[in-house]
């Protein structure tokens, strides 16, 4: 099997942003509201006109100018979306497109703010085996595109964005050390997005209500922090590394409450967890894949720094990786 490393990091972030008193205009919340129980203060919202195929191409244009990757060398392009365009083409034959990489196999990846670390061990799996050479991998949501903006418990969550790595084949200490995947389906009420049915032969109902996020917040707490936790322990004991010895934790920005109570379970500091949900709430797909490119590029993830990525998302899915840089 074919050890694989994480090249270039690559991100996208819309101009647009909208401030806690932004939305303090729109419905019946505070500043202080948001901040105390979510850490946010800010997030990133695309335009109209804006897509997630858009904010995909930009990431992953980013990390291959960084590797130094010609389009036409890409052999495999893995993007994590639940926000696609439209159901279909996928957002991956989009940047295909886009990107020019004619010679490259291209398909999306479903696990909601887990997406990007499935995409990203799905797309280590075609290397190792020796089928692809290197890949693509990207996470890209417009999640604010299935938001309630009436609904206060949601609308303030989330922001657009996308990220991106660059990965192939490597014979250097660096490289993922080992992947974890797991879902739990029995909680798949805990968070989904619904729509209005339709018979599809009534004439006279020509429209339908835009299908929205909706999430049970309080019950998501517990079991988020507990399947967080759990992931780095399984991932830290398949690559044969003491928790101690964990650089940096790179979490789902999804809250900062999570986060800290992650934390305290693992028996980390919180100085080691990378945090930039004040700047960009929960990008759902994106949200881990900007905070490790803001980690890498700030200075945080350093040569030879052993990192635990970790996230858990709709479904129920939890993932976690650990990277020695």
């Amino acid at each position: 099997m074919q050890k694989v490393a994480i090249v270039s990091v690559g991100h996208y972030l819309p101009k647009r942003r909208v401030t806690n008193q932004d939305l303090e205009k729109l419905v019946d919340t505070s500043d202080e509201w948001i901040t105390t129980r979510t850490g946010i203060k800010e997030r990133r919202i695309a335009v109209r006109g804006e897509k997630t195929s858009d904010m995909a191409f930009a990431a992953g244009k980013e990390a291959l100018i960084s590797a130094g990757v010609k389009p036409e060398n890409i052999e495999l392009i893995v993007v994590a979306t639940t926000t696609p365009d439209s159901n279909f083409p996928s957002v991956a034959c989009l940047v295909q497109k886009a990107i020019g990489a004619e010679k490259a196999a291209a398909f999306d990846v479903s696990a909601a703010c887990s997406g990007f670390l499935y995409a990203l061990t799905t797309a280590k799996q075609f290397i190792a085996s020796g089928m692809y050479k290197n890949a693509l991998v990207i996470g890209a949501d417009k999640f604010t595109n299935i938001i309630d903006w009436n609904d206060r418990n949601t609308c303030v969550l989330f922001g657009d964005g996308a990220g991106a790595v660059f990965i192939r084949s490597t014979r250097s200490s660096a490289g993922i050390l080992s992947d974890y995947l797991h879902a739990q389906g029995k909680f798949s009420k805990m968070m989904e997005v619904v729509s209005e049915e339709r018979d599809p032969l009534d004439q006279e109902n020509n429209t339908m209500r835009r299908p929205f996020a909706v999430m049970r917040g309080k019950e998501l707490f517990k079991i988020a922090v507990n399947s967080m936790s759990d992931a780095v322990k399984i991932a830290a004991k398949k690559a044969g590394v003491r928790l101690p010895d964990i650089k940096c934790v790179v979490p789902h920005q999804a809250n900062d409450r999570i986060i800290s109570a992650v934390a305290k379970k693992l028996g980390l500091s919180k100085d080691r967890f990378f945090i930039n949900i004040e700047r960009y709430g929960n990008m759902s797909a994106a949200s881990i894949a900007v905070a490790f490119y803001e980690a890498v590029e700030s200075g945080r993830i350093k040569k030879g720094d052993i990192v635990a990525l970790v996230t858990f998302g709709a479904g129920l899915v939890t993932a976690a990786n650990i990277v020695r840089w």
